[in-house]
């Protein structure tokens, strides 16, 4: 199978930390020790993919923040991992007038400017630096993967490619420019480390056909000089060249406003809505314990506590696409199997006379057969003790999650959710889950009633919508971004977009039981996945040329401009609708 995206910027990142050259398999030799020096972007960049400990077994002692204060270190080489921003171009020039390593590596995410390298040379020349900067590179890797089949754009200065940045009505000629460039940038990144040059298709008329133009020009630009393309030859650097060519589909937020606002229900996109998701980690308030603060003293605060879900959890890989309900089973019985391993050894130890009170003789076949089962088990204990970390990690997580759950009733807002996306009979009314005061926050009612009100055939009368407006202001609800929904249905004139969801795309999955561990009671939830989304829909038509359902084997590979939780949707809806 081909080397996933992921794969291929992690080797791409390991190449360069072993100063661009491709890192020896399977070699004893010492690594050369050496310093990184990254920005935020560069950082964020490298934490999804390699971990601390990967970084000392290449050699990197320390990994330090471009414009923090660094003390000199003259005997070891400095690999930079930057932006090429004016900003950061004027802090290298510091640094080599300040002499502050033995030589430099200067590797840029994305392709640097002839007249800021120039600036660079400059500097080099008045510091008399010129041979200690030894290598200049752009790496092309300006994208962050978080998982095998997913990427984003940016992480940092994210609201400037936002939704609200490309919507809102007073953007000018030149800032849709810039933010257009700094999406084609990205994007063009990410296909020279995947190796590929793209079929790309687009709606007409908006942001995404503006994107497609502009890559599309990049690409044919880059393409046409084959001495210096970075599709073919030894530029290539991580990337390797095919001839099979994907296709890439650039859609437009707009297509689908309902499915940022929808409550889920797998594991994955549930952290990612109720907790603090950030880059694959989770960070969440540590629980303090049932100890009663002393009389008159304050209460103790909360510890942050963070979590790294990764793609060497194998819980995580297993379980982050699946219903919640199956994901609480799962940790159980991981759990189950857990102790039952741990009292096997206990019960050896103390057959073996290491614990506990004296057994008895015991005979010399039996030790014998004990000895290795010990042995065997001793030999496993370092595997079991990172089981016990994983089980912890997501017991803890579950948990916090499950507190969202039976805090806020998101089970009922799924439920309700995919029915009125699926044109399903509605048991109770809108209005009875938008005044039950028990039933969610100001923002989980109003995200049920924008997708109510987007996904509706015909918009409600003045009537109704005031009555809903009333219930909604009640319960205090902000209806700033309703008043931009309504601004932008009117505008699009979309009327027919409800049936691009589909009448049956909502498939129950059966009924699955929350267990007693991390509940307390039984409790039932119906589990449903909605498989008719419009962009899938469009992405099935593509693939197969609006003729055969879709076939087995095809690799999807997701990405987006920023990655959002509801809430900050809603936040950008809401400032939409306030101008």
């Amino acid at each position: 199978m081909a080397a996933s995206v992921r794969e291929k910027q992690a080797a791409a990142l390991k190449r360069m930390l072993n100063f661009n050259t491709s890192p020896l398999k399977n070699t004893a030799a010492e690594p050369v020790w050496k310093v990184l020096i990254y920005d935020r972007f560069g950082q964020d960049i490298i934490s999804p993919l390699l971990a601390v400990k990967e970084l000392r077994d290449m050699g990197i002692t320390l990994h330090l923040l471009l414009h923090s204060d660094r003390d000199p270190i003259p005997d070891v080489p400095a690999i930079y991992f930057v932006m090429p921003t004016e900003e950061n171009i004027d802090r290298i020039c510091q640094d080599l007038r300040n002499q502050l390593y033995e030589s430099y590596y200067l590797n840029f995410i994305s392709a640097i400017s002839r007249s800021k390298l120039e600036d660079i040379a400059s500097a080099a020349l008045s510091a008399n630096a010129v041979t200690q900067v030894t290598k200049v590179f752009d790496q092309y890797l300006n994208f962050i993967t978080l998982e095998d089949d997913m990427f984003i754009l940016c992480n940092q200065n994210k609201e400037l490619i936002s939704y609200h940045a490309i919507n809102k009505p007073d953007i000018m000629d030149t800032e849709m420019e810039a933010i257009m460039d700094t999406i084609v940038d990205s994007l063009f990144c990410f296909f020279v480390t995947l190796g590929a040059v793209p079929i790309i298709r687009c709606p007409r008329g908006n942001a995404a056909e503006m994107v497609a133009v502009k890559l599309d020009k990049k690409l044919r630009e880059n393409l046409r000089d084959a001495r210096n393309s970075l599709f073919t030859g030894d530029n290539m650097g991580a990337g390797q060249f095919s001839f099979q060519r994907p296709l890439f589909v650039l859609a437009d937020r707009n297509l689908d406003l309902a499915t940022p606002l929808h409550h889920t229900w797998t594991y994955q996109a549930l952290i990612h809505d109720v907790l603090d998701f950030h880059l694959n980690r989770v960070s969440m308030d540590e629980s303090v314990g049932s100890e009663a603060s002393p009389s008159g003293a304050r209460p103790k605060k909360k510890n942050k506590k963070s979590y790294d879900l990764t793609a060497a959890d194998k819980f995580w890989q297993k379980h982050k696409g699946s219903p919640f309900p199956e994901v609480a089973e799962s940790v159980q019985e991981e759990l189950d199997t857990y102790r039952a391993q741990e009292d096997e050894v206990k019960r050896l130890k103390s057959i073996m006379g290491l614990e506990g009170e004296d057994e008895g003789p015991i005979s010399s076949i039996s030790m014998s057969d004990n000895t290795a089962k010990l042995t065997s088990a001793v030999s496993s204990l370092p595997e079991l003790l990172e089981k016990k970390r994983l089980i912890d990690l997501h017991t803890n997580v579950a948990t916090a999650v499950l507190d969202h759950i039976k805090s806020r009733k998101l089970d009922v807002y799924f439920e309700y959710e995919e029915k009125l996306m699926s044109k399903s009979t509605l048991e109770k009314s809108l209005l009875d889950i938008i005044s039950d005061p028990d039933a969610g926050t100001p923002e989980d009612k109003m995200r049920l009633f924008l997708i109510f009100y987007i996904t509706a055939l015909q918009p409600p009368s003045e009537t109704d919508l005031d009555q809903y407006k009333k219930a909604l202001l009640e319960t205090g609800c902000d209806l700033s971004s309703l008043n931009y929904i309504k601004q932008w249905k009117a505008f699009t004139k979309i009327a027919a977009t409800p049936s691009n969801y589909g009448n049956s795309g909502v498939k129950p999955m059966g009924q699955s039981v929350v267990i007693n561990y991390l509940v307390r009671k039984n409790r039932v939830f119906k589990v449903f996945f909605f498989q008719n989304l419009p962009v899938t829909r469009i992405l099935d038509n593509l693939m197969e040329m609006k003729s055969n359902p879709a076939k087995p084997g095809k690799r999807v590979l997701y990405g987006c401009s920023e990655l959002f939780n509801a809430g900050q949707f809603i936040k950008q809806l809401s400032s939409l609708g306030q101008k």
